[in-house]
């Protein structure tokens, strides 16, 4: 295939990738990548942060065309606001400004592959960095290593460039379309115990995944039953002493009547 320049202002156009197109078969690069994914939209559907047209998808193609030739890439996990077309119609891909927003955040997760999530290779095929900052032009791109909890944000500033953003004193980095923040937390979900990222709200609560919640309400469930056993064991413990000052009167009148006193 002839060597394309997009580096020098490449056309782009927003139209569907035809039926035919054949996207790229790679496999995810390791079995984390898909729980990493899943962690990050759990948590923001139980707070209600989806809603139904948006698109979370993990390891799955957006697409533009660059001077007649299409591109596809595939982040680990992305943040679409909102879809303008059926969901069948974007079964095998998303092409964004034609069938809906762009993403508002677009992750990848390193592994020991080579390294293409830094490729700014500009020849056609683009390399994911110069993809996403000259193409999508994504406000915020993360790169994450689940292996040492290593979190880079770079977000698009005023020159159309990647920065690399410092994070906060509480480690956590903010996503302003989102009205979130993001961190790392270590901890042990689906079996699997290591660096994760996840979701904080503009208040510094942590978003909670499914089973978290799960797990609060069964505690909450538990405190619940145990106060209501100690309430019923306080109203025993007041009947049993009703019952026992009661004998204790009967005693003493039987005694007082035995006496011949009334």
């Amino acid at each position: 295939m002839l060597a394309i320049d997009l580096a020098a202002s490449p056309k782009i156009a927003w139209e569907k990738l035809p039926d035919d197109f054949v996207l790229p078969d790679n496999p995810v690069d390791n079995i984390n990548q898909p729980l990493l994914a899943s962690a990050l939209t759990d948590s923001l559907a139980i707070a209600g942060r989806l809603s139904e047209t948006t698109l979370t998808p993990t390891n799955y193609a957006i697409c533009a065309t660059l001077d007649g030739q299409y591109v596809a890439k595939a982040p680990d996990w992305a943040f679409i606001p909102e879809i303008r077309v059926s969901r069948q119609e974007i079964d095998r891909s998303y092409t964004p400004n034609l069938q809906g927003d762009m993403p508002a955040i677009v992750m990848e997760f390193l592994s020991d592959a080579d390294g293409s999530e830094y490729s700014t290779k500009p020849t056609y095929p683009p390399g994911k960095w110069f993809f996403y900052e000259e193409i999508l032009q994504v406000p915020y791109y993360v790169i994450f290593n689940p292996s040492n909890g290593i979190l880079e944000v770079y977000r698009l500033d005023e020159s159309g460039r990647y920065r690399l953003q410092t994070a906060a004193e509480n480690g956590r980095f903010q996503i302003e379309s989102l009205k979130l923040f993001l961190g790392v937390w270590q901890g042990t979900r689906d079996s699997r115990t290591g660096y994760w990222l996840r979701w904080w709200d503009e208040e510094s609560n942590l978003l909670l995944w499914r089973s978290e919640l799960v797990e609060e309400e069964r505690q909450r469930a538990e405190q619940e039953y145990q106060r209501a056993e100690r309430e019923y064991q306080r109203a025993e413990q007041e009947r049993q002493r009703a019952e026992q000052a009661e004998a204790e009167v009967a005693e003493l009148r039987q005694r007082l009547r035995e006496a011949g006193i009334e």
